[in-house]
């Protein structure tokens, strides 16, 4: 059988053209001259597309929307379509398209198609946290996770009876067949503005799921969206005591708080959907990843957080709230992608705390804090905010990284930049 092309020699395709043999044939923007891998399959320049010789393409998700490759492609899936399209097909002006792009796929697939109960998680901030939430609360039932959490689809067990899938928004902007049997959207706040163009964009990638599930299928959705018409049963909540209120579950019983205690609340609301059970012991045995909030002391007993998972700034906003009942040392700065820092600022002006402002938005930083009027000191990369920041630090405060930022700018990636954090303050 014919394979599809291939966009991105990267994670997803790589497992794709795996599970297919290899054999397959890729364009990479990195690829200046055409080679043959060890798995038989053949990389191109992206240059070298062409649509007419093409049937089928499956891309990488991070290939953005204006990009050569996905405006010249005739017949281009996302991953979640390849493995899991179906005959719920988008009810949008490309639905011809990707109708017949979705019959190519039925046609050109060499292994079998096996369709789990599959929970897509969305959401700016937090998602990883709550599929691996969920995960650990369903995996005495068999339930695994991938999606944007590290493990492709092509790599996941199809004999597993649920998926639990960290669903980024850009895998959803390029999915327009398949669609979530549960669909949980955490809050959101504008992100990846240089990938989607505006925050209008940003909010309809991350709704796009309800355009194609069915009657009795559950959305839970953070209340004010601009919501698509759907045939989903749309559940909107708005804060910690409507979700315990609506699922009868008790905060009380859950040992997290600020951010993480949602996380908690939402994965139990849909093990309560799915089998009518709350496990709060079980899921208080859930142990977070590093770079979440990770707290430890120096030599001298003085506490540091590293969140440099904090990419954004509605994660940001979190760690702040969760620490605002002392003087805060916040280290902060990056790659912001061009989102507006304003609503940051505004959550920070009432607190007690100074700015260590760090990366290629630094100046960008420093403005804003003097028009917030926050105290702020320019210190431009991670070891002289540590460095300023040990000079004043007592018992009573708290420093904190949470950048509010990607770490591309001066780190190869956030656990580089928060592995870095900690390692300077183990040597003060």
């Amino acid at each position: 059988m014919n394979k599809p092309i291939l966009f991105g020699y990267g994670l997803t395709t790589k497992a794709i053209a795996k599970k297919l043999g290899g054999g397959c044939t890729f364009f990479d923007d990195n690829c200046k001259e055409t080679y043959v891998d060890e798995n038989n399959n053949t990389i191109n320049p992206s240059s070298l597309f062409n649509p007419d010789e093409s049937e089928l393409e499956v891309t990488t998700p991070s290939l953005p929307p204006k990009h050569p490759l996905i405006q010249k492609a005739k017949n281009l899936l996302s991953e979640y379509d390849y493995f899991l399209g179906n005959e719920k097909l988008a009810m949008s002006n490309e639905q011809p398209k990707m109708e017949a792009a979705q019959s190519n796929a039925n046609n050109h697939y060499s292994f079998e198609r096996q369709k789990p109960f599959t929970i897509w998680i969305s959401g700016t901030n937090g998602k990883t946290t709550t599929t691996q939430m969920l995960t650990h609360l369903l995996e005495k039932r068999g339930a695994v996770s991938g999606g944007n959490i590290g493990t492709p689809l092509a790599d996941l067990d199809v004999q597993a009876p649920i998926w639990v899938l960290e669903t980024s928004s850009f895998t959803l902007h390029h999915t327009h067949t398949a669609s979530p049997d549960i669909y949980l959207l955490l809050p959101i706040t504008p992100d990846h503005l240089d990938w989607h163009g505006t925050p209008q964009a940003y909010e309809a990638d991350k709704l796009k799921p309800l355009l194609t599930m069915k009657e009795g299928e559950l959305a839970l959705v953070p209340k004010g969206l601009n919501l698509p018409k759907t045939n989903a049963y749309v559940v909107e909540y708005d804060s910690n005591n409507f979700l315990c209120d609506y699922f009868n579950l008790d905060a009380s019983k859950l040992n997290y708080k600020g951010a993480f205690l949602q996380d908690a609340l939402l994965s139990l609301a849909i093990t309560k959907v799915l089998f009518d059970e709350t496990d709060y012991t079980l899921l208080n045995t859930f142990k977070r990843d590093a770079h979440r909030q990770e707290e430890f002391y120096d030599a001298k007993g003085r506490l540091w957080i590293n969140d440099s998972k904090a990419t954004n700034l509605d994660a940001t906003i979190q760690a702040v709230k969760a620490y605002a009942n002392r003087h805060i040392h916040l280290i902060i700065g990056g790659d912001d992608k061009g989102v507006d820092l304003a609503p940051l600022f505004k959550e920070m002006r009432g607190l007690n705390l100074t700015l260590y402002t760090i990366g290629a938005n630094n100046d960008k930083l420093l403005t804003l804090a003097k028009t917030y009027q926050i105290d702020a000191v320019a210190s431009k990369n991670i070891e002289t905010a540590i460095v300023k920041i040990d000079k004043v630090l007592t018992n009573e405060q708290v420093a904190l990284l949470s950048p509010a930022a990607a770490s591309f700018d001066q780190f190869n990636s956030y656990k580089h930049r928060g592995e870095t954090f900690i390692n300077l303050v183990k040597n003060l």
